[in-house]
Order: C-alpha cells, then sequence, then structure tokens
C-alpha cells in the first residue's frame, strides 16, 4: 500500500501548485527544467523578506506575497532584465492557516499575471518565528546587453524614476507617525512597483533599485566605479516636500525605484522610454572624480546626514 502524502504535499497541491508554469514539473519533482528564450542569457537574482523587517506581522498575506515578488523582479528591472520565472522559498510557523495561505497565493497569482512570470519550484519548511521567504527571480537579457553597477564615467548625469523616500515615509505613516489620510504612503510601502523596461544599456551605463536607501545606493554605484558623485538634494524628487522628512527621504530606502547613470547626451532618450512607459525620471546629481557622496542642499552647502541608509548587520 502507497503511503499517504505528508501534509506538505497537500498545502503544495493547494496552493502552488495552480501557480506553477512550464518547467516546474507539477512540483512533483526535486528541480525544474528552465531554456532561456533563443539568443537570450539569463539574470539571476535572490532576496529575502522577514517578518518585522520587511513587512509588519498584521500585513495582508496577499501583499506580502505581491511584495516579495516585486521586490526581486525590481532587481531584474535595473539590470534591464525580462521577466521569466521564479523560484520561492516559504519558510511559515508550524499550523499557518489554510486561509493564510490562499490569500498569499491568490497574492502571488495576482502579480504573475500582471507581470507575465510563472512559479518553477521552491521550498516549504516550518519554523517557530519569524515568518521568511525568499524568492530567486530568473530573467533575460540580449547577449552583453546586462547593465550593471560598474560603468559610470565622469560626467555622467545622475537619475532616479519616480518619488523617493515613499516607502520609509510610508512605514512611519503606518506608525501613526506622519498623516497619509488617502493610504498613498503606506500603499507605496507594502506595494512597491517595479520599473521593467525603463533600463536599456543604449542608454543608461549603470544602475541598480533603491532599496537601502537613495545616498547609501548611489554610494554602491561609486565604489563600483572608483568614483564619488554630488547629489542636489533640492532636486530629488518627494511626495512629501516637508523639510523634516528629507534626511529620511534620502536614506530610508524600501522605495525600489531605480538610480541610473547615463551620459548626458542620453537623456532624451532616456526620457523617451520613460515617457513611453509612463514614468516620471528626474536628474538629481552628477559623477565626479573625487570620492565619496556629497549632498547639497538648496543654499548649495554640504548636508551632514546621520546615516547613509540601512543596513542588515
Amino acid at each position: 500500500m502507497t503511503p499517504p502524502a505528508p501534509a506538505e504535499f497537500g498545502l503544495i497541491a493547494r496552493h502552488f501548485r495552480p501557480l506553477a508554469g512550464p518547467g516546474a514539473l507539477d512540483l512533483l519533482d526535486d528541480a525544474a527544467i528552465l531554456a532561456p528564450p533563443p539568443g537570450r542569457e539569463l539574470i539571476v537574482t535572490v532576496d529575502a523578506m522577514v517578518e518585522g523587517v520587511h513587512f509588519l506581522p498584521d500585513d495582508p498575506p496577499d501583499l506580502i506575497a505581491r511584495k516579495l515578488l516585486r521586490v526581486n523582479l525590481s532587481d531584474l528591472a535595473a539590470k534591464g532584465a525580462v521577466p521569466l520565472a521564479y523560484l520561492l522559498t516559504l519558510s511559515a510557523r508550524r499550523g499557518v492557516s489554510d486561509t493564510w495561505l490562499e490569500a498569499f497565493a491568490a497574492g502571488l497569482k495576482q502579480d504573475q499575471e500582471y507581470f507575465n512570470i510563472s512559479l518553477l519550484g521552491g521550498d516549504t519548511t516550518s519554523t517557530p518565528g519569524p515568518l521568511s521567504l525568499t524568492v530567486t527571480a530568473i530573467g533575460h537579457v540580449a547577449p552583453g546587453a546586462t547593465v550593471r553597477r560598474a560603468g559610470a564615467k565622469i560626467g555622467d548625469a545622475i537619475w532616479v524614476s519616480g518619488t523617493i523616500g515613499d516607502g520609509a515615509l510610508g512605514l512611519r505613516a503606518i506608525r501613526g507617525e506622519l498623516d497619509d489620510r488617502d493610504g498613498f504612503l503606506a500603499g507605496r510601502y507594502r506595494l512597491p512597483l517595479p520599473r521593467l523596461g525603463l533600463v536599456d544599456p543604449a542608454f543608461v551605463r549603470a544602475a541598480m533599485d533603491v532599496s537601502d536607501g537613495l545616498v547609501q545606493d548611489l554610494g554602491h554605484l561609486c565604489r563600483a566605479a572608483g568614483l564619488g558623485a554630488t547629489v542636489w538634494a533640492a532636486r530629488v524628487p518627494v511626495s512629501v516636500p516637508d523639510p523634516r522628512w528629507l534626511e529620511t527621504c534620502l536614506t530610508g530606502g524600501d522605495d525600489y525605484e531605480l538610480l541610473m547613470i547615463a551620459d548626458p547626451v542620453c537623456e532624451t532618450a532616456l526620457q523617451a522610454r520613460a515617457g513611453e512607459l509612463g514614468v516620471a525620471v528626474t536628474r538629481i546629481g552628477t559623477i565626479e572624480t573625487e570620492s565619496g557622496i556629497r549632498v547639497l542642499d538648496a543654499a548649495s552647502q554640504p548636508m551632514t546626514l546621520a546615516s547613509g541608509g540601512w543596513s542588515h548587520f
């Protein structure tokens, strides 16, 4: 007699098998099969989200799922990649309710359809807490067309998409520290929007998404190129133009907007692509020879920031 399947397999069958795409082998095997589109290279990225660090314990499970997928798609967007598939690791407390898992899977399904991506496989485990989630996202680019962190040159322009600081302000709004009557900022924290299709090696030399804070992430791009930068704080696009929150916007992170370095002669091409996608882009600074990041206030005086951004350690 064939022994009954463990409860884990029933959980997978109910909630995650409907999300599986080609190559997932119906989530019945220990691996998956993935062939890149002809003439393309694969791009792979991985990000984890932990309860109490990247999302709040009482956040809706469907929004947690969608944010999990989107922060990984944002990394693909920064590489100029097209999303293809993803792997999921879910470490939940033993006894997690079927209702919670159903809502979590529904959130994944909603964004899978929106971004045209499917589940390849993954792993499910139990933990005493906190809830821990990891996605490995896979995309594809033309051979040699990956946009990397390195690549900035002296005199290049620094651009950002969207508005900066919304994620950090959204968390504060949820905590009651900031007025957010229409829920816009809270929505930006819980549901970022990856700017897929914006980055193109034809006009972007280097890029990454803003996850740990604008100033800190710009530092990553500058170190990769062995250069420095000047940022004009007054030009950084923000949703709350209040000087009391400016430093939070510059260093808070969790925006998942794109930070891009471009040759000034490519300004028109970048703006044209942004216009096609309906995404606002703003030039906020310049790459320079001096190492380090200078942030200048409205009077062109250097600002002193308490912190460059978020650090996990």
